[in-house]
């Protein structure tokens, strides 16, 4: 059985000291890790702050990038390993964002998630979506194509830990939210792209989440689908009610 995660990200937004304010208005107001996990991928002027600060809660705290090799000259880049070596769990890779603004090629993407396993880190892969794309005919072959490249050479064993977001760039922070149907249809892709190139099974296991404009009003359609098991949360995630209303989806139904 496939654990539901709400996973929010931050991206350039609050403080250090916002960061452990939002920690402590969440505090014992999450839902059981057995039931729903959740996490929050913050900068990295941040993380070392909010794992001091968690305690005993039941989150995780991601990072929201890193780079390829573990240590070198490469002057303000986030270093997996040092990510590790902190207490950090998840990283985000190969989100929209990245691919547009800072030219993130899917082979830039497969070396970040082989730099993340090799540190033990769990990749939390985003595979994007245009609005051209959407509406061309060769839509499927441009999701399947990047979840295809960003598992080169992973094996069995580490695609089982990965998780995998379907995040259409169309309707990120555009208030555009893709129909749960959309929604429904991007995870399915991945998860029979999974499949195709590991086993039913092993896609079975593998969590795939929806990121895109995801609010408390959209939350329980998209969360509902079949093969969508969480979501990738960015403006919903960065104030406390939301974000909780958020990961606790299960018991407000």
């Amino acid at each position: 059985m496939r654990i539901p995660f709400i996973a929010g990200n931050w991206k350039m937004n609050l403080s250090v000291k916002e960061s452990v304010d939002f920690l402590k208005a969440i505090k014992g107001k999450l839902p059981d890790p057995k039931v729903t996990q959740t996490g929050i991928a913050a900068s990295p002027l941040f993380l070392e702050s909010m794992l001091e600060n968690r305690g005993d809660m039941p989150l995780i705290i991601a990072a929201e990038n890193c780079f390829y090799e573990d240590e070198g000259a490469y002057t303000g880049e986030v270093s997996p390993k040092a990510l590790a070596e902190m207490g950090v769990t998840h990283v985000i890779l190969g989100h929209s964002e990245r691919r547009k603004y800072f030219n993130e090629t899917d082979d830039i993407v497969n070396r970040k998630v082989q730099a993340a396993l090799r540190n033990n880190l769990i990749p939390i892969v985003c595979c994007n979506e245009t609005m051209s794309r959407r509406e061309s005919t060769d839509r499927i072959s441009w999701v399947v194509s990047q979840v295809t490249n960003a598992l080169k050479g992973i094996t069995t064993d580490q695609a089982a830990k990965i998780i995998i977001a379907y995040e259409p760039s169309w309707a990120i922070g555009s208030g555009q939210t893709a129909s749960p149907q959309e929604a429904e249809e991007g995870c399915y892709l991945i998860r029979q792209t999974v499949a195709d190139l590991y086993s039913d099974e092993l896609a079975d296991g593998v969590r795939v989440l929806y990121g895109g404009s995801v609010n408390d009003d959209n939350a329980q359609q998209i969360l509902q689908q079949k093969d969508i098991d969480g979501a990738l949360v960015g403006g919903a995630s960065l104030k406390p009610d939301s974000f909780l209303g958020l990961a606790n989806f299960l018991q407000n139904k």
